[in-house]
């Protein structure tokens, strides 16, 4: 615990910079960092209570002050001081990036009273693909898409710049996987279902439902956890998951980029499923197949020519995402089997196979887009930190 002295030291040295400016201010690296490594903890903070708030969901009725939801509360505290401080001070981001995440962090927080209030007109949300939950989502899309910018452009070169780029990258691929997490969550609940276990408390089962209007049996199950046609998860992780890592390969600018970004966000459902699972909670598939998808990724970026790049790296990467996702219903199944105690746990959601196709264009397109956009604004491979100020002379001893 710090003591009196500890904060009126960091007050003494953070007071000064309390000062009106623009977007694209000069801004000091100390502070740079101060604000970015808040970033980082905002963030981390977030997917930490998102994580637990999943499996919370699949368990226990819907509580606003659900631990989960006071933890990512804290997260957005966090966000909401540091989308202040940019804004007033100009420090840390340029006009582009302070406008996503103002705008980024002004959605999610009008989504939340909205989500709250869908919950008290129409109760429980089967599905993570609400759209109230999808604006969530978008808020922190946008805002995770400027801290993004404002860490590339201001950050200088080196490797606290990739470590910490390829982190944010990891929390925007956490973000924009998250609904998928309903079907991870769902195809493990139906099968223990199968096997005569159930996860969900009583009150929740007859609460869906209730909602469903329907009695307690497969068919209610399988509407509460796998509400969403079978071909979107694997469409979705292709075009929209793969296309993040697509940008972060670009950006970050070194192979490997693209499969460190998955292996993080892959590892860190790793470690949580065990956390989760032993305490009590239901149990999860892992998006194990990221990982070869970012693989896939990387190698793809081998071809020079970007048209070239994107056609063979879209039909590729889509073909190694279904592969590797079909191989791991198969071979991941006995294991959480094995684990649970039980028989017939799958280890990822369905596949429609004939998906592939739409997914595989899907991504051609976002690819296209991504390799466009780069061709006419080129980003740096090594930008330019913003340039250093002259610290306040309220600091200088």
């Amino acid at each position: 615990m710090k003591s009196p002295a500890s904060f009126k030291k960091a007050a003494a040295w953070a007071l000064p910079y309390w000062t009106r400016g623009q977007a694209g201010r000069e801004t000091p690296q100390d502070l740079f960092r101060v604000l970015y490594i808040g970033w980082l903890v905002a963030f981390a903070l977030k997917v930490l209570g998102s994580a637990w708030d999943v499996s919370w969901h699949f368990k226990w009725l819907r509580d606003d002050l659900a631990p989960p939801h006071l933890l990512n509360s804290v997260g957005t505290v966090i966000v909401v001081a540091l989308t202040v401080i940019h804004g007033y001070t100009g420090y840390g981001v340029d006009k582009v990036a302070l406008r996503l995440i103002q705008w980024g962090t002004g959605v999610f927080l009008v989504a939340v009273p909205l989500d709250l209030i869908n919950h008290r007109i129409n109760g429980l949300d089967i599905t993570s693909w609400s759209p109230s939950h999808m604006m969530l989502y978008a808020g922190t899309f946008f805002m995770i898409a400027g801290v993004i910018r404002g860490w590339f452009m201001g950050a200088p070169p080196g490797r606290e710049r990739v470590v910490v780029l390829g982190a944010f990258f990891a929390f925007f691929l956490e973000n924009v996987h998250f609904p998928e997490q309903h079907q991870e969550y769902g195809i493990l609940s139906l099968g223990a279902w199968d096997d005569k276990v159930v996860y969900a408390e009583q009150i929740l089962l007859q609460f869906a439902a209730d909602q469903m209007g329907r009695p307690i049996d497969r068919a209610m199950m399988a509407g509460f956890t796998l509400p969403v046609p079978d071909y979107l998860y694997p469409v979705y992780a292709v075009v929209v998951g793969l296309s993040v890592l697509v940008v972060a390969r670009l950006l970050i600018g070194r192979f490997g980029a693209a499969t460190l970004v998955a292996a993080a966000y892959v590892g860190f459902r790793t470690l949580a499923w065990p956390l989760l699972t032993f305490t009590g909670f239901p149990p999860s598939a892992v998006p194990f197949f990221l990982v070869v998808a970012g693989l896939l990724v990387d190698v793809a970026f081998l071809v020079r020519r970007p048209a070239v790049r994107a056609v063979l790296g879209a039909a590729v990467v889509t073909a190694g995402a279904y592969g590797a996702l079909a191989a791991q219903s198969a071979v991941m199944g006995p294991v959480y089997g094995w684990i649970k105690g039980q028989d017939g746990l799958l280890g990822a959601p369905p596949l429609v196979t004939a998906s592939a196709v739409w997914a595989g264009l899907g991504l051609l397109v976002c690819w296209l887009a991504v390799e466009w956009i780069a061709s006419r604004r080129r980003p740096r491979e090594a930008a330019a930190p913003l340039p250093r100020a002259t610290v306040p002379a309220a600091v200088t001893p």
